[in-house]
This record gives C-alpha cells, structure tokens and sequence, in this order.
C-alpha cells in the first residue's frame, strides 16, 4: 500500500502562504496546520496574519490559539502536537496541510528533536529575564562562547529564542545542544512531508510586506498591542518580543512615532524574510520544490497539486 505524505507549504512572511493552503484545503480535502512560531498566542491576532474567523469556520486549522503571550512555546512542544494533528486529520481521511514559514518548526516534524534536558524553573526564569535585556549581538557573542557550533548554526537564522534557549541549556545543564543532541535519542519518528516553498521575486515580497504592515495598522495592530499591554503582557513575555508587537510598545507609552515605529517593523520584517529564506535553502529537505509565486494563485495551486497527487510513500508491510 502507498499513501501521500502530509503537504507542507511554507516560505518567508508575506509571501502569500496561507492563501494557498486554504485554496489546497478547498481542493483537496484537507485540514490546515499552522506552523507559525506567533499565531500560536492567544490575543495576537493582527499582527501575526492570523486566519479570519471566517476561514477557520470553512477550513479546520490546528496551532492557532494555544498559549498566552507570556507562555513559552517550543518547536519540540510543536512537533509533538503536530503529530497528533497530522494522524488526527488522516485517520478522518484528510490530507494534512502543514502551512507556516517558522522552519524551526517544520524541522521538529522532520528531525524530532532529543528528549529536551530538565531545567531548573526557578533558575531558568531568573536567567530569561537577564537574557531579554541584551541586543542580538551581545546574545550571539554569549552563545559563541558556550556552544560555539551553535553560535555558527544561529548566527544566520536561529533568531533571539534559539540564541536565548541554546545559552540556557550550555549555563543550567553544563552540556551544549550538540551534546544533547548526540546522546539523546530523537522522541519520535521523523514524519516525511512534501515540500513546496514560495519564493517571490525579492522586489514583490518587500511590497507585499509593505502593504501587509499597512493593512495591519489600519486593521488596529496600535489597538491589538494597547489591548495586550493593559492585560499585562509587556516586552518581558515571549510572544510580545515578535516584530509588529515589540515595536509599537513604545508608541502606546507615548515614547515614539506611530509612523516611524511602523517604519521599523517593515525593516525588521524584511530582514526576517530574508533569514527565512536563508534557512529554506540550507535545511529544507533536497525534494522541496521551489516555485515563483509571483504568477496567479490559480495556476500556482493547481502545479502544487498536481505534483503533490504524483507523491507517494510506501507504507511499512505488516510485519517488517
């Protein structure tokens, strides 16, 4: 017997991701799984693109909502849910969609991770708080020192929670992620998906940034992020450091300029785009196909589905 594999879409922010998956999920039958590091908090509505009521209503989604802005949220804490989704959404023959750009999370489907180490609550709650206080360079020089194989791996695309978690673990377990890595075993089998990445021309996804940042002010993000402060969540809690949250902070306590602090997440979410891309092309599986998603969406969907009904995985035979 044979069986596709779950399909995964991703690519950078803005890139035009979950307007194919739910265009997939319509013609397919399938359910969609978000793979988005920040639509997993609760109250982060405009800032993250999260899917409209409407749409969650026509398509089952799974990921979105899980956690408070303050909670931490794992990829291996993914991985594991995802996993449970993914044979949920199979078992009720669906065809898993698996859509997001946060590759981290898309790597603890494909390479589950180690049985993470115990960490002393106390101590790493102390030692998070410090570590929020210092830029990204002072982090990565920090990491370097520790674990310099991860300070390499994290410089071009791990982001502040990799470089934060990779110190907490060398300071408060003694060993370095390699380490653990190496002398843990994987919790879970790897799960194979059928990979398709837009990739926009690079002057058409720095527009549609452009324009998402606009949409999203106009949509009240000023709103969202005043809403989320009065609730107590400020730039300490995890999901609140995200681009578009961490940047209008200063606007509602009335200490910069609306403009400008927009302004700075169009910056920040470029260059997010561009560590995105980076990791696609160096940790994505060598079957993934790359397609130009500057074309209509119509043409680009009906390609992914023709290739995505052309794959098949042989199931293991009873016994073996």
């Amino acid at each position: 017997m044979s069986r596709r594999p779950p399909l995964a879409i991703v690519g950078p922010t803005a890139s035009g991701k979950s307007a194919v998956a739910l265009d997939l999920a319509r013609r397919l039958g399938g359910e969609i799984v978000s793979m988005d590091s920040r639509q997993v908090y609760r109250g982060m509505d405009i800032g993250t693109a999260k899917a409209s009521p409407a749409e969650r209503a026509e398509i089952p989604h799974h990921g979105l909502d899980l956690v408070d802005p303050d909670e931490r949220f794992s990829a291996g804490a993914f991985g594991r849910q995802a996993r449970e989704w993914i044979a949920e959404i199979e078992s009720g023959g669906r065809v898993p969609i698996v859509a997001g750009g946060t590759g981290f999370f898309l790597r603890s489907l494909t390479h589950p991770i180690f049985s993470e180490p115990p960490l002393d609550p106390a101590r790493r709650e102390a030692l998070r708080c410090w570590l929020t206080r210092l830029d990204d360079d002072t982090l990565h020089a920090w990491l370097t020192r520790l674990d310099p194989a991860a300070g390499v791996r994290f410089r071009s695309w791990g982001g502040r929670q990799r470089l934060m978690r990779g110190i907490e673990v060398a300071l408060l377990s003694g060993r370095t992620l390699a380490w653990w890595q190496s002398e843990r075993p994987a919790e879970a089998p790897p799960v194979t998906v059928a990979a398709f990445v837009l990739d926009p021309p690079r002057e058409l996804l720095y527009r549609s940034i452009d324009e998402r940042v606009g949409a999203m002010a106009a949509a009240g993000l000023l709103e969202e992020v005043e809403t989320l402060l009065r609730r107590g969540y400020d730039e300490r809690a995890p999901g609140m450091n995200a681009t578009g949250y961490i940047e209008l902070i200063p606007v509602v306590r009335g200490n910069a300029v609306l403009d400008e602090a927009l302004e700075l997440v169009r910056r920040r979410t470029r260059a997010y785009a561009r560590r995105q891309l980076t990791w696609f092309r160096h940790q994505l599986p060598s079957g993934a196909l790359w397609l130009d998603s500057a074309r209509p969406r119509e043409e680009l969907v009906a390609e992914i589905e023709r290739a995505y009904l052309e794959t098949a995985m042989k199931e293991p035979e009873v016994g073996s």
